[in-house]
């Protein structure tokens, strides 16, 4: 029951006490359903669904929650397992965010059905769900009843959205400037819309939404309030008929933005009507009165579209992740029994679906109970009770029934109305006894002034209900204008798309879409199958009275409630009935541990094995009964007894297994250990016998080593011994032969003793000198001069030879140390030296410095890259000269090339080749016996080479290139030894005349360098700089 108030009864210390305790053990409590339907599931392995039903404002929605957070709290731990839990619990703000809204009788009703299937594993953990969605209200959009308000997502997003967010969808904060939204409640007591918005925020983050997702959704939020506050009005026509212009396009320019539409492609949807058929298509205009039909249309499809995506998102996140066998757990929480001052077609299709809810209550608690006792053979006495399947029928008889009557109107050609529809239903259902209009041929209801023309009435199972007709075609058909899909799918943003799959112009489906009560009635039907294969559990809420206030009880309220849910009965059926029942096969399956004669295997029957159970317990036999195939158990406490014996078995034989098990762990373990110890005996013998055999070996090894040292030294006493023996005989020996000696040269000692000391000291002296000169001896250098004094003047001719026999071997030893390309340059300076040494005054400079042959690089260097290619041979010396003029005496810029072969001139800037002259050509080399540069190229007579004469050229490696080409052409087979003519005047063969070109010493006037200059036509005079 509803206490509209907070009660300390849902606290964590409740759920401990009701965890794992038998059903009828503690007080009722809506915990005691939970647990007792979850170790059902997780136990027993039966799936489970939870209905949970009565009127609107009843509690249903909290009592969802209760057993949802019950079921939370008592299964696993675990760090997945919590992340599932938490999205299940999650998804309740999201949904009621969006599905629920305040009415008259509750300030949080569920405006549309919802069922949730829970999976669990095989221990009872959670591992995901699945939820459907049944009939959102989608009317309450457009408009709500007085008293009311629309869902609660648009009054949590204007009161607790920031600014910024506001701003960002173009809305604001408050909610008069909104048509869809009513003011006279628009502030409900008890709700917190802003603290409320951040809940859900959160949620959806929880669940999984991401952040352009939530963004998404609160754009469609904020597009369906502006189009709300879209208003049109008429506009004549020149033939005559009207049609709708928008009145204020901001509104439309907004909305547009929101959603990435073109404001010309909504504007004419709103404007005009396509309607197409096989061959044709015709677009008429829509007058003030369709426009606005379309746009509340569009913002009801829009919602509900919306609502049905935020449905298949969650299960997305929600989904268990595994292929394998669920358990399942389902729960229903749908919208109660509801009836107003005016009820239209949503109150018609919710107390249908109660209708199909009571029907099912009745079959599996009422009918089936009290058949199962008739078919079972047991002795019963047959308890009335108002059965249903007649309003069923009433409402869903294919033929016959109204909602099939209500589509046939729809479908039906012609002019059709609500009044047409109401018509038929006077003509057809006249006769049904719970069927009521003023305007049927039944004449007891035409004086009946409660009952309106254009009404009819239906006496439900929880009263009779007054429907006011009109709507109930435009709600059934739920007409959508294919122009408004299709702008809807030219749409730029995310979600548009998806929800308007139908707007697809490749896709254009000319089918009638199934109207809203077939598909009503549809998922209707595939829900109650889906609850007939479930073990249900029934939670019946009843409200109190009428004004949601706490502390008040209303008796009459109440009472009517209890009779028709059926309680009454059901509680006379569980009285005289059996509590527990079950087949043999199960029953015994799961008690025959409690017996030793059917424990482990029973042989024969299943129901002899039960009786033979039954009677080995101490259990009157009053308590239970044999049926056909089941057993019947009167007393919930006898089940009790049953299920605590077996725990208590269960604990024996869990010892058993224990201690069998630890058992043949022990030895398993021992065999084990024994097995290691073998191994690890093994290898320690091993390990033992290779220390005591390592220790022996070392030992060993000490005694050898002193035994051969004794050896050693007993042989090395012994070889002393004998070596002084040895030497004492020599001794001895030595001293008697120095007695004969003696004896004998005694009488020529006088004779010959002054030759002796002569020849002897002669010797010693000599001895001392060349020892002297080891300690004396000049340095390695080949340069150094230097020789010690003679000590006497007999060793002249010794002093002499010896300075000069030490220095050939020194210089030996010098040269014995040079590499082959270092003896190269030694071998070119010692020619240099040979040629211009104290002949050219350039010389003496020259000496220090290294020949280095190729100063230009020339196989490195990209700019000669083409001169080294026209090069055939390898280069021995690149330089640059100059080249000087006959005319005037000045120097022209040439690269110097010499090879092998020849002496190549080339341009320096263009790398062109000006002249080749092969070596066998060159006659003779002339140079001056001054500092400066110049050299000539004489070429011999009657070459090919020495029709343009010889060539004079300056260098600052005179010395190098003359070295180098002497030696050049010394080295070729083909070519005599170059002549090098060293003179400050000669003569110079320039093409037919011969010059002379003469060096004098003097002053010239271009400071410290050499000039050239032009005297006469026979004379070139080259003034060198005077050197100090």
């Amino acid at each position: 029951m509803n206490p509209y108030r907070v009660l300390p009864i849902f606290t964590p210390e409740k759920v401990e006490e009701y965890r794992n305790r038998n059903f009828y053990e503690l007080s009722p409590h809506i915990y005691a359903l939970a647990d007792e339907a979850y170790r059902s599931l997780r136990d027993q392995d039966k799936d489970q669904c939870i209905l949970i039903t009565g009127e609107s404002g009843a509690g249903k929605t909290e009592a969802s929650k209760l057993v949802m957070s019950y079921v939370a709290a008592v299964c696993g731990k675990g760090q997945e397992v919590n992340k599932v839990k938490e999205q299940l619990l999650q998804s309740n703000p999201v949904l009621e965010a969006f599905g629920n809204a305040k009415t008259v009788r509750n300030d949080n009703s569920s405006r549309f059905g919802k069922y949730m299937d829970i999976e669990f594993d095989f221990k009872g953990d959670p591992l995901g769900g699945v939820i459907s969605n049944y009939l959102l209200e989608k009317s309450r959009v457009v408009k709500q009843p007085r008293g009311e308000r629309n869902f609660h997502i648009f009054y949590q997003l204007l009161s607790g959205a920031s600014d910024d967010t506001l701003k960002k969808l173009k809305l604001d904060r408050d909610f008069s400037k909104y048509n869809y939204l009513s003011l006279d409640s628009a502030v409900v007591n008890g709700l917190d819309d802003a603290a409320n918005f951040r809940t859900v925020k959160n949620a959806m983050q929880i669940v999984g939404f991401m952040e352009d997702e939530v963004q998404s959704v609160l754009e469609l939020v904020a597009a369906v309030l502006k189009l709300g506050d879209i208003e049109f009005k008429p506009e004549s026509r020149c033939n005559g008929t009207d049609e709708s212009r928008i009145k204020d396009k901001n509104d439309l320019k907004e909305m547009c933005e929101l959603l990435g539409i073109e404001q010309s492609v909504l504007e004419r949807a709103f404007s005009y009507r396509t309607v197409e058929a096989r061959l044709e298509k015709v677009s008429t205009t829509l007058n003030v009165a369709q426009a606005y039909y379309a746009r509340d249309a569009l913002a009801k499809n829009l919602y509900s579209r919306l609502f049905s995506w935020l449905v298949t998102r969650i299960n997305e996140s929600i989904k268990a992740q595994t292929k394998a066998r669920h358990k399942v757990m389902g729960v229903l929480d749908i919208y109660g029994f509801e009836i107003f001052e005016d009820n239209s077609f949503e109150q018609f299709i919710i107390n249908y679906c109660n209708e199909k809810l009571q029907q099912i209550f009745i079959e599996l608690t009422l009918r089936e109970e009290q058949e199962e006792y008739v078919r079972e053979g047991i002795e019963w006495t047959n308890i009335e009770y108002f059965n249903n399947a007649i309003i069923c029928d009433l409402i869903e008889n294919h033929q016959n029934g109204i909602l099939a009557m209500l589509d046939e109107e729809c479908l039906r050609p012609g002019t059709v109305t609500d009044e047409t529809f109401l018509d038929k239903l006077n003509t057809i259902c006249a006769e049904h006894q719970h069927f009521e209009s003023r305007l049927s041929k039944n004449s007891k209801f035409l004086t009946d002034h409660s009952l309106p023309h254009n009404c009819f009435r239906i006496q439900h199972y929880a009263g009779k209900v007054l429907y006011r007709v009109e709507g109930f075609v435009d709600k059934n058909n739920d007409l959508l204008y294919r122009d408004l899909s299709q702008a809807m799918y030219k749409a730029n943003h995310s979600l548009i798309k998806q929800l308007f799959p139908e707007g697809n112009p490749a896709k254009v489906n000319l089918k009638r879409p199934p109207t809203a009560g077939f598909q009503f009635r549809a998922s209707v039907g595939t829900l109650m199958k889906n609850l007939q294969t479930k073990n249900p559990n029934y939670i019946r809420c009843i409200k109190p009275n009428d004004k949601k206030a706490s502390h008040i009880f209303t008796d009459s309220l109440v009472c009517h409630q209890v009779r028709y849910l059926g309680l009454m009965e059901n509680v006379r059926v569980r009285r005289a009935g059996y509590a527990f029942r079950q087949a043999y096969e199960p029953c015994l399956e799961r008690y025959k541990m409690l017996c030793k004669r059917t424990w482990p295997h029973w042989r024969g029957p299943a129901r002899e094995g039960v009786e033979v159970l039954m009677a080995d317990l101490p259990v009157p036999a009053e308590e239970f009964s044999f049926g056909r195939s089941k057993i019947f158990i009167r007393n919930p406490r006898t089940l009790f007894f049953l299920e605590e014996r077996r725990r208590q078995c269960l604990q024996d034989l869990a010892t058993l297994i224990q201690k069998i098990y630890r058992g043949w762990k022990c030895r398993s373990h021992f065999l084990l250990l024994k097995k290691s110890q073998i191994v690890v005996a093994a290898w320690y013998r091993r390990y033992a016998q290779e220390k005591k055999y390592q220790k022996i070996k070392s030992a060993t090894t000490v005694v050898q080593s002193y035994t051969r040292g004794w050896q050693a030294r007993k042989l090395l006493r012994e070889l002393k011994y004998q070596k002084r023996c040895e030497e004492a005989v020599t001794t001895i020996s030595a001293f008697w032969h120095g007695t004969q000696v003696r004896r004998e040269y005694r009488k020529f000692f006088r004779a010959n003793a002054g030759k002796k000391i002569y020849d002897f000291t002669i010797q010693r002296i000599m001895q001392k000198y060349f020892l002297g000169l080891k300690s004396t001896m000049p340095s390695m250098s080949p340069i150094d001069k230097s020789w010690p004094a003679r000590p006497y003047r007999f060793l002249d001719g010794v002093h002499r030879e010896l300075p000069r026999i030490f220095h050939l071997w020194r210089c030996k030893k010098y040269r014995s140390q040079f590499t082959e390309e270092k003896k190269a340059v030694y071998e070119e300076k010692l020619e240099a030296s040979e040629i211009f040494k104290d002949k050219k005054a350039l010389y003496p400079s020259s000496v220090s410095q290294p020949f280095k042959g190729d100063y230009l690089e020339i196989s490195k260097n990209p700019k000669y890259q083409k001169l080294n290619s026209a090069v055939d041979e390898k280069v021995l010396l690149a330089d640059v000269v100059n080249k000087i003029n006959r005319a005037n005496g000045k120097g022209t810029a040439r690269i110097f090339l010499l090879t092998k072969k020849s002496v190549v001139l080339a341009d320096q800037k263009t790398g062109q080749v000006k002249a080749s002259v092969p070596l066998p050509d060159l006659a003779s080399v002339s140079v001056s016996t001054q500092s400066d540069g110049f050299f000539a190229l004489r070429l011999k007579e009657g070459s090919a080479s020495a029709v343009k004469g010889d060539f004079l050229l300056s260098s600052e490696h005179l010395i190098e290139i003359i070295t180098k080409l002497h030696r050049t052409g010394a080295t070729a087979a083909d070519s005599e030894q170059l002549n090098v003519d060293i003179s400050d005047e000669f003569l110079v063969q320039f093409k037919h005349d011969k010059v002379c070109v003469k060096f004098i010493q003097g002053a010239p006037k271009n400071g410290n360098s050499v000039s050239c200059k032009r005297k006469n036509n026979r004379l070139l005079e080259v003034s060198v700089p005077t050197t100090a």
